[in-house]
């Protein structure tokens, strides 16, 4: 299998796009194919210019795209394969535009091969131990209101109203014209984040029961919504509002550093995100954290494997 240690030897290695064909085949089925339609383990493979496969159980032809957040495009899979590098390995990601002068296509196609391959990068199970300590935590997402144009200012006064009303709001008071996002990281290893309608105590503490067994030992700061937790977990706080950051050992500094750098490209790199898209913007560096310790190899082919998806432009684009 090849090693790539910088672009450049990713667009040399992939200069024929037999080439890139045959990895992707390796890195969706490593070397048992099976039917995309029926998954039927006994194929053939066809004569031709472009290598197909046909099922010996529904009979019906594909090829190594089909079925993938590659089937159907008309760019070529080597500038497929140069953006994924590109997003997997650059820290803070990288925006449409430039992706588009990189690799020559509109910036539309670029957004949305984006959006595909963030689509393909949504995280999977929680992973930790019994013994592992677990921080968890909330942010905010959005600009300073008084940078809002006068159509977002509306929007938050709606909100503001809703909240007067006792309505679900996106974000806890003193936060109404942001998105909420809440995150959990084992102490040193993997984190997994997801935006949240509001950071009450039953929203927050539903998904950490959802993910976390009982018994494990949390730490988050002083947040009202936590208080709870005791009930089911060992839970160490730290109060931030009183300039206290460790508490006996106990910190969460790691979710803290996650945020970091998700803001910081979100601020720095895609300057805005919208609410309907945040989620995948959060896979996106969820994916490129959780897998920091991996050659850039390593992660251009663990991306490669997690393709078998797809994502149309209409369901992108859809309310």
């Amino acid at each position: 299998m090849a090693q790539f240690n910088n672009l450049i030897q990713v667009i040399t290695h992939f200069a024929d796009e037999v080439v890139a064909t045959e990895h992707l085949i390796q890195m969706r089925w490593n070397g048992n194919i099976t039917c995309v339609h029926c998954n039927h383990d006994k194929i053939y493979t066809l004569k031709g210019a472009t290598k197909r496969f046909k099922c010996a159980g529904c009979r019906k032809q594909f090829s190594a795209t089909k079925g993938t957040i590659f089937e159907n495009s008309a760019i070529p899979l080597q500038k497929w394969f140069a953006a994924v590098y590109i997003l997997t390995s650059h820290k803070k990601g990288i925006s449409s535009h430039q992706l588009a002068k990189d690799i020559s296509i509109t910036q539309k196609s670029a957004w949305f091969v984006l959006q595909r391959v963030r689509f393909a990068l949504k995280s999977g199970s929680f992973n930790y131990t019994s013994t592992d300590t677990i921080q968890c935590d909330e942010t905010y997402v959005g600009g300073k209101e008084k940078n809002r144009h006068q159509g977002k200012t509306d929007k938050v006064e709606r909100m503001l109203s809703r909240r007067a009303q006792g309505l679900p709001m996106k974000a806890k008071a003193g936060a109404a014209e942001k998105t909420a996002v809440f995150g959990m990281i084992v102490t040193g290893g993997m984190v997994k984040a997801e935006v949240v309608q509001n950071t009450t105590t039953e929203t927050l503490t539903g998904i950490i029961e959802k993910n976390i067994q009982p018994g494990i030992t949390i730490v988050t700061d002083d947040y009202k919504s936590y208080r709870k937790l005791q009930q089911n977990y060992t839970h160490k706080s730290v109060n931030h509002s009183k300039g206290q950051y460790c508490k006996n050992g106990f910190h969460t500094n790691g979710i803290e550093n996650f945020w970091s750098i998700f803001k910081r490209g979100i601020i720095g790199i895609y300057h805005q995100v919208s609410d309907k898209h945040l989620d995948k913007y959060i896979d996106e560096f969820e994916f490129r954290f959780n897998n920091r310790k991996c050659t850039e190899a390593n992660r251009f082919d663990k991306m490669l494997s997690l393709c078998n998806t797809r994502l149309t432009y209409a369901q992108l684009i859809a309310e």
